[in-house]
């Protein structure tokens, strides 16, 4: 965006159940908490003109937590479609999910498609909600396309690129993360969208997901203002080339 802002946020709500646990309550009511900032980070993402927001709801390694708070993340999710897709839809937010729904109820699997559907037409904000997700499922879902073609012989492999391999990623229509916010104090991304992240500008903060408010928020988008994106090239080039597009192009490319 030509305004300072980046065109896609992705973000790792971690900390919820830190912050209950720190106020002596169940881990599920610090759930609760987050989707009430979740909700607030979603309207302003939309007010700002950003045009894509990925949250990461749910990993593929989140099957591995107590049954109860699994079942408690399920029934939250599908609370939240119910209360939230009519709203989302009359704001113009396009919703979407990314992730290996199967392992998913049959009704929840029906609540997100209905909320895909609803939204589909919207061209304000595309929220995507990654459910189930691995970058390394990802990865090798996208192998597995790929290697289905060559069996067939549509592809040989060496006429495999880069571009046949993001064409088969999620998120594939939609420009690359330029910043990615990871909340409650861990410096690391967790499995999150590996292959997008690749030249994403990463910011850190303490602060736990249910406190991650406005303010929060803009200081992330202003830690981003002030970076220099490079893309491999020198921050003379960098330079050179500002306004000229070729920084758009490269990232597109990349």
């Amino acid at each position: 965006m030509d305004n300072g802002l980046p065109k896609h946020v992705a973000i790792i709500m971690d900390g919820n159940g830190r912050w209950a646990e720190q106020r002596q309550m169940p881990r599920f009511a610090g759930h609760r908490a987050g989707v009430e900032t979740v909700r607030a980070i979603v309207k302003e993402s939309a007010r700002l003109g950003i045009e894509a927001l990925t949250l990461f709801a749910f990993s593929t390694e989140n099957w591995r937590r107590p049954r109860p708070e699994v079942n408690f993340l399920m029934d939250l999710f599908m609370s939240a479609l119910d209360q939230e897709l009519d709203e989302l839809h009359r704001r113009n937010v396009r919703f979407r999910v990314i992730g290996d729904l199967d392992g998913f109820s049959r009704k929840l699997r029906s609540a997100i498609e209905r909320g895909v559907t609803l939204t589909a037409g919207n061209d304000g904000l595309t929220l995507v909600i990654a459910v189930n997700y691995g970058g390394r499922w990802d990865i090798t879902q996208a192998m597995r396309k790929l290697g289905t073609r060559i069996r067939d012989g549509q592809l040989a492999p060496e006429e495999v690129t880069l571009d046949h391999i993001h064409a088969e990623l999620c998120l594939n229509d939609l420009p690359e993360p330029d910043l990615f916010i990871r909340t409650g104090g861990e410096h690391r991304i967790s499995n999150y969208l590996l292959w997008q992240l690749a030249y994403t500008e990463l910011y850190f903060c303490d602060c736990l997901w249910p406190d991650f408010d406005i303010i929060q928020f803009q200081r992330a988008l202003e830690s981003y203002g002030r970076r220099q994106r490079r893309f491999g090239m020198t921050g003379l080039q960098v330079e050179a080339n500002q306004g000229s597009g070729a920084l758009q192009e490269m990232q597109s490319g990349l």
